[in-house]
């Protein structure tokens, strides 16, 4: 797994953690049991704590996991 900032902006603030994770799986379950297709997903998450969100993807890669996660952010 990989952290990042959803908003790029708050990279230089020292106070500021990452709030996003950025991650494959080829078995990831769903909350229902359902098994996801693999790939690239992101969720919400600050560093050592649980996800905040469910998982978003499957992506082609790390790159477009990330870009969907920032471009959906309200600014």
């Amino acid at each position: 797994m990989s952290r990042f900032y959803s908003d790029t902006s708050r990279e230089d603030d020292k106070w500021s953690l990452p709030d996003c994770e950025v991650f494959w799986s080829d078995d990831l379950e769903s909350d229902c049991g359902e098994l996801l297709p693999p790939g690239w997903y992101y969720w919400w998450c600050l560093p050592g704590c649980m996800p905040d969100s469910d998982p978003f993807g499957p992506f082609d890669s790390a790159e477009d996991a990330i870009a969907d996660c920032r471009d959906s952010v309200d600014c």
